[in-house]
């Protein structure tokens, strides 16, 4: 199996000689030099960082493996988190790749088909709750101090120690830091991460610092709108959050990276979802549209120069999101089966 991120980055880690390598062999995920969308907006150095490639097929597992290892050395038997999806499917994957129980506390009606069955499938006890995910992650906090349970969400500082590598990684890829990154922000999580990871590449070996970009889902844009939105709405359901955990980080890279933090439409998210698959053979969830949608729109306006090192986060593989990348795409009708029928459909 591939070195998970505590075997290949225990030297940047909060680990010590007691922590366990957990690991379903997360990280090492490509960098993949865009053929197409890059050169369209003029731009001849936009790589995709393919996230969707981690075992359970979202980013979150960088900071799971971390979040699980720390909670096995403290004696936890049990995970819980509130989710939109990916968490879940993450911390069920490793919970019982460790014989632990995983809690699931979601959000009812508002989790993709696709991470539902992952955290099913795994065998997580799920407990939906009426509302959004801010009121599953307030029950979470409360049950937080129930003795043997380890709380994985992003409020989990290890979490955020774990998704830092993914910048570590880029940096070695690059063999520099980017100029520029663009990812989505739901409960802001990421974002601090990987200012977290160039940061402290900066600091330890003189790697200069990228400017942070995020996307927030218009309808769930509470950073964007300086409130929390108390009914978050969006197809990109990973950042469907009213009120981020890591709302002051996220706004901390922002401002020290002279980066943004903007909306971008439903309709934005979508089309820009679909290009990568067409333009790029990159399938890749609602949420990692965000950020290549942003990335369009201030291409397109002309704030971008053509040859900055740009990286985009896809943060997670599209088929966990079947419903949406579905939208207004359907079957032709069946032919008989004959080779002037399957002709006559080709057109």
């Amino acid at each position: 199996m591939t070195p998970g991120i505590i075997e290949r980055y225990a030297a940047w880690l909060p680990v010590t000689p007691a922590t366990p390598l957990v690991s379903l062999g997360e990280g090492s995920t490509p960098l993949v030099t865009s053929r197409r969308i890059g050169p369209s907006l003029g731009l001849s150095r936009l790589f995709f960082k393919y996230e969707g490639l981690n075992p359970s097929g979202s980013f979150k597992d960088r900071g799971m493996a971390l979040a699980v290892a720390k909670a096995i050395e403290s004696g936890a038997h049990a995970l819980i988190c509130a989710s939109t999806g990916n968490t879940s499917a993450s911390a069920s994957a490793y919970a019982a790749s460790r014989g632990l129980k995983a809690l699931v506390v979601l959000p009812s009606g508002g989790v993709a088909t696709g991470k539902l069955a992952q955290a099913l499938a795994y065998g997580a006890l799920i407990v939906p709750v009426r509302g959004n995910f801010d009121r599953a992650l307030e029950v979470v906090r409360a049950l937080a101090q129930t003795p043997g349970y380890a709380v994985v969400n992003s409020i989990n500082p290890f979490r955020i120690e774990g998704q830092k590598t993914a910048a570590l990684e880029v940096f070695e890829q690059l063999g520099v830091a980017p100029d520029r990154v663009f990812l989505p922000v739901g409960n802001a999580g990421n974002i601090t991460a990987y200012w977290r990871g160039f940061s402290e590449l900066h600091e330890k070996r003189g790697a200069s610092l990228p400017r942070m970009h995020g996307a927030q889902a218009t309808g769930a844009a509470p950073i964007v709108k300086g409130h929390p939105v108390k009914r978050p709405r969006t197809v990109a359901s990973a950042i469907r959050i009213g009120n981020p955990a890591s709302w002051k980080t996220a706004l901390a890279a922002r401002d020290q990276s002279h980066g943004s933090i903007e909306a971008v439409t439903d309709e934005e998210i979508l089309s820009a979802q679909r290009l990568l698959a067409r333009e790029e053979g990159l399938l890749a969830e609602p949420a990692s549209g965000a950020g290549v949608a942003l990335l369009i729109r201030m291409a397109q306006t002309g704030q971008l120069r053509p040859d900055e090192r740009i990286v985009c986060v896809l943060t997670g593989q599209g088929l966990k999101d079947p419903h949406a990348l579905m939208r207004g795409l359907r079957l032709p009708p069946a032919v008989e089966p004959t080779e002037d029928a399957v002709r006559a459909a080709i057109g």
